[in-house]
């Protein structure tokens, strides 16, 4: 019962600091205010981040899931409890940090988020869960990945490392191709066709957001889409 009143602690935090966030917002700036003000090709269009409303729901589920007395001491809560409530903190903190203009503390926080997340995301996966209670950390996985790739690349160029607009495709296509590789990888290696598919929606909001001034830049992350997709719809793993 003690964990699960600290997940649902944690996941209340995370919820009150995405909602003052928008609703303050908090230092007087929203998150994608802050986003727009340096030109990262990587950025999907503001669409994309929807996927957030998808992830907190799935959360929220995967929580009321542990609710009745006879799941709540599954090995799937109990094993899982202590990095869930460590991600919602960094989610939390990342967000202050974030908001503050702390751009360098914020890549640090966004790693240790994405580490935690893999970490969980194996966890889950060690008790032979069901679609519903693996699916928030898949997805969720997913989207960090991308947002920990835009995160290194949005201090590089805040600090002069590399330069905005096409002086700077260079660096976004490899985070692309990386992002591409990540999400195949996972793909073959894990058998999960969740975790690819945020990569899919991603790419091709990148490639909406890009169309006009880099098209180039927009059909590479369209094609990336592409292979992916067919990637994940067609792979099989063969059998020994």
């Amino acid at each position: 019962m003690k964990k699960l009143l600290l997940n649902i602690l944690a996941f209340a935090l995370v919820i009150v600091m995405n909602t003052l966030a928008v609703t303050l917002p908090l230092n007087d700036q929203s998150t994608s205010e802050i986003s727009d003000r340096l030109d990262i090709l990587l950025t999907p269009a503001g669409y994309v981040f929807s996927i957030w409303s998808l992830i907190y729901l799935l959360l929220a589920v995967w929580i009321l899931r542990q609710i009745p007395k006879s799941r709540r001491d599954l090995p799937l809560y109990q094993h899982t409890s202590g990095l869930f409530i460590l991600s919602c903190l960094l989610n939390s903190v990342w967000i202050l940090v974030w908001h503050y203009n702390f751009f360098l503390v914020s890549v640090f926080i966004m790693i240790g988020l994405f580490l935690t997340l893999v970490a969980l995301y194996k966890a889950v996966k060690q008790t032979g869960p069901s679609l519903l209670d693996h699916a928030p950390f898949s997805i969720y996985t997913g989207w960090i990945s991308i947002a920990m790739i835009v995160n290194i690349l949005y201090y590089f160029t805040d600090i002069g490392l590399i330069g905005e607009g096409s002086a700077g495709v260079y660096w976004s296509l490899a985070g692309l191709l990386i992002a591409a590789i990540l999400a195949v990888w996972v793909r073959a290696s894990q058998k999960d066709w969740l975790y690819p598919l945020v990569f899919v929606w991603a790419f091709i909001g990148i490639g909406f957001k890009n169309a006009g001034e880099h098209q180039a830049f927009a059909y590479t992350a369209y094609t990336l889409a592409l292979i992916v997709l067919l990637v994940t719809l067609f792979y099989r793993k063969s059998r020994p």
